[in-house]
């Protein structure tokens, strides 16, 4: 199949997408809460929109310029998806199958309907596709791999893969700056980065950096629409879990009743906690950043992204920093 043929496929899955009846995307939004309890609705459309934003002709186009495709010398690639976030893994199918190569894929057992839905749609659109995939359990037989856990599976990961060619991704997290200046607006943009998918995404913004003193109270008032989050059970649970240790240990820590606001050095919170540190200048802020650059996916605010913006990757927005695309063209 050539190049041209691929991103047409992809395009017109894009438009396919897009255009889901109301009663199509019922039956999926209902499928995929009943496999996870976390992909909601709202989170299942809102993925399914951020994919559908970059699967046009002129972005993939533009975007896989920049790479040799014509040089690839096909080969088994061997995806671990995570389902932490609905269709999280989508990026590596999609990189795997414009490249040409062969996609093996573990699908997580928590984002599987919604997987097999995409790539099923792609299999009508362009049938070539389906011998291009295959669907496994184990990935012993693929000649690379891409993978996504946690830093624990990561260790296993690099372990059992190490004599092949790997992209291996751990827990990273995305943080927050405020300078002062910072507008209701700003605050509540910020509220989407943060309570989005309920704050399970590497894009999601678990800390904020603040300048020495800051007064957070309009802030904290500017959060109030999120309120209804602490209506979902799983999420409620994690509220009353950490709020609870934090009350038998004396713990100081701000309550809005749905978001619990705690000083700390670490980077990753709990769900339901947001951290924050607070900073003398600009200086010392940046050296911050920078020591833990590893560990951040994003950083919103200030002269970073926008507020809001943390959860619309664009189709160069790789994982981790690592460019998933050059890593399959330099294979062969």
């Amino acid at each position: 199949m050539l190049l041209i043929d691929r991103i047409k496929s992809f395009e017109t899955l894009g438009n396919r997408l897009k255009n889901l009846s109301s009663e199509e995307m019922e039956e999926l939004c209902l499928g995929a809460r009943n496999e996870n309890a976390w992909f909601v609705e709202d989170n299942v459309k809102m993925a399914i929109e951020g994919i559908g934003m970059f699967l046009d002709h002129d972005t993939l186009d533009s975007w896989l310029k920049n790479y040799p495709l014509d040089q690839i010398e096909p080969k088994k690639i061997g995806i671990i998806a995570a389902g932490n976030i609905p269709l999280v893994g989508f990026h590596d199918v999609m990189c795997v199958l414009l490249s040409g190569h062969h996609l093996m894929i573990k699908m997580s057992s928590k984002d599987g309907i919604l997987m097999r839905f995409v790539l099923e749609e792609l299999f009508r659109i362009e049938p070539e596709f389906k011998s291009q995939v295959t669907f496994v359990e184990r990935l012993n037989d693929a000649d690379a791999f891409i993978a996504t856990g946690s830093d624990n599976s990561a260790r296993y990961f690099e372990y059992y893969f190490k004599n092949k060619p790997n992209v291996i991704r751990k827990n990273r997290t995305s943080v927050a700056v405020f300078t002062g200046n910072e507008s209701e607006q700003d605050y509540e943009n910020l509220g989407h980065d943060i309570f989005q998918y309920y704050g399970l995404g590497c894009r999601n913004v678990s800390k904020l950096f603040v300048p020495k003193g800051y007064n957070f109270s309009p802030f904290l008032d500017a959060l109030k629409p999120f309120e209804p989050v602490i209506h979902h059970h799983k999420y409620r649970n994690n509220y009353d879990y950490n709020k609870s240790i934090y009350l038998v240990n004396r713990e100081p820590f701000l309550d809005t009743e749905y978001l619990l606001i705690r000083e700390s050095e670490e980077l990753v919170s709990p769900i339901s906690v947001l951290y924050y540190q607070q900073y003398n200048d600009e200086k010392e802020l940046n050296q911050i950043l920078k020591e833990n650059a590893e560990k951040i996916q994003c950083v919103v605010g200030g002269n970073h992204i926008p507020f809001g913006q943390a959860q619309k990757p664009g189709v160069a927005d790789y994982a981790d920093g690592v460019d998933t695309m050059a890593f399959l063209t330099g294979l062969s």
